[in-house]
């Protein structure tokens, strides 16, 4: 499956510091401490309907760790699935009268399209689950060898006994475990299971459904497993930043982490666990299946700039959960204006400690909402009324914000 066409990035003077993230496995914020190249994986798109705000949210924020680390001096190996077979995929062609197939094709289009006016940098893998199956099938009979696999009517199940770090990346109580399981997908209550909280690897064909053949029966992979074959298949047993959205903590990426570290025999899953928070509209956390959405590209058709989008999302903090106003749109507009209207000016004030203030800000937790005030602060100089005498200020300054924040002024 192929990515959306990457940007060119703007070298900039120096290196940024090491990046800090908050690891949700340990509750605090940490140093990441990749090699030369830093390796991350995060879930993409179940493609039944169009980019809205939470996603694009969710995706600047790893974006922002993407350039961070490569301000830093590392090459990044990115990797994104998109789950193209699912429940709520197969359930929404139903409701619409579409085949599967050409909704999700469809919608994964659109995302990429969304993606390229954001300028959010392409991962250099991007793959889809039905793509993924042989791997699929290999990690799950893997995992059968190892003891971790049992069957109900053709289904296969993973033993979360197997992994003596279960719970370890959530931190919830098994109460609490079961109540989102069943709220996310799980089956907690299906008669005989050995235990509630038993994740499918492998569902049979279902009348109607999309299944294909394989030496596991006649089916499709379960979700969790998609993203462990195709993030350990292409980065290894172990890799730097799982990441997502907060809703994925519990339980996609504790069971990725269980079903991950059981096949290897090894650990961790991933170094770091980095979520991003929830965006809310009218009160409620925008999803699909409450339809209050804001999308990204109706707000593209209407004739609203991308890069005023992406710096409306940039001033919220990527953990914070937040609600979305159209003051959020109204007053990013204003801002690029400034931003632009300062740096088309042919000198302005010094800029080397705007851009040292940008890496800090970024290095600490990606506090998009501290660099954006450091140029803020700039630009009320720049346009301030007294003469300025740095010819190259506006230009490193549009650099910074293009290189580091993904806004191209």
């Amino acid at each position: 499956m192929r990515a959306w066409p990457a940007v060119s990035v703007p070298m900039l003077p120096g290196v940024g510091a090491p990046v800090k993230v908050h690891d949700s496995s340990l509750g605090s914020v940490v140093a990441t401490a990749p090699g030369r190249v830093a390796t991350m994986y995060v879930c993409g798109i179940t493609p039944y309907d169009a980019t809205h705000l939470g996603h694009a949210a969710t995706y600047l924020a790893f974006d922002l760790l993407n350039r961070a680390w490569r301000d830093a001096g590392h090459d990044v190996h990115y990797v994104q699935n998109v789950t193209d077979v699912d429940d709520p995929l197969l359930e929404r062609a139903v409701a619409t009268g579409q085949d599967w197939r050409e909704l999700a094709l469809r919608e994964t289009a659109l995302f990429r399209d969304d993606m390229t006016a954001l300028r959010i940098l392409p991962p250099r893998d991007y793959v889809g689950a039905v793509e993924s199956i042989p791997t699929v099938v290999d990690y799950i009979e893997e995992l059968d060898r190892g003891g971790a696999v049992y069957e109900i009517a053709g289904d296969l199940y993973f033993r979360v006994s197997t992994d003596p770090s279960f719970g370890t990346r959530s931190n919830l109580s098994e109460t609490d475990m079961l109540a989102l399981f069943a709220e996310r997908g799980g089956d907690p209550g299906r008669i005989g299971k050995e235990h509630p909280l038993d994740a499918l690897l492998w569902q049979r064909a279902r009348p109607a459904e999309p299944a294909w053949d394989s030496r596991l029966g006649h089916g499709r992979p379960g979700w969790h497993i998609e993203c462990v074959a195709i993030a350990q298949s292409i980065l290894g047993a172990t890799f730097d930043v799982q990441g997502g959205g907060r809703d994925l903590i519990f339980p996609h990426h504790e069971m990725c982490a269980a079903q991950g570290q059981v096949r290897t025999a090894s650990g961790p899953f991933a170094r770091n666990y980095v979520h991003a928070g929830l965006v809310a509209l009218d009160g409620e956390k925008m999803s699909k299946s409450r339809g209050n959405l804001v999308f990204v590209s109706k707000l593209r058709a209407a004739g609203v700039d991308p890069a005023a989008i992406r710096l409306a999302l940039l001033n919220h903090h990527y953990r914070s959960d937040w609600e979305w106003h159209d003051s959020d749109l109204t007053n990013a507009i204003a801002r690029l204006e400034r931003w632009r209207r300062a740096v088309a000016a042919p000198t302005g004030p010094a800029a080397e400690s705007t851009l040292a203030s940008v890496r800090e800000a970024l290095s600490n937790d990606l506090s998009a909402p501290t660099a954006v005030a450091a140029i803020d602060s700039w630009v009320d100089s720049a346009l301030a009324d007294h003469p300025h005498e740095h010819v190259d200020a506006p230009g490193l300054i549009s650099r910074t914000v293009d290189a580091l924040l993904g806004v191209a002024l």
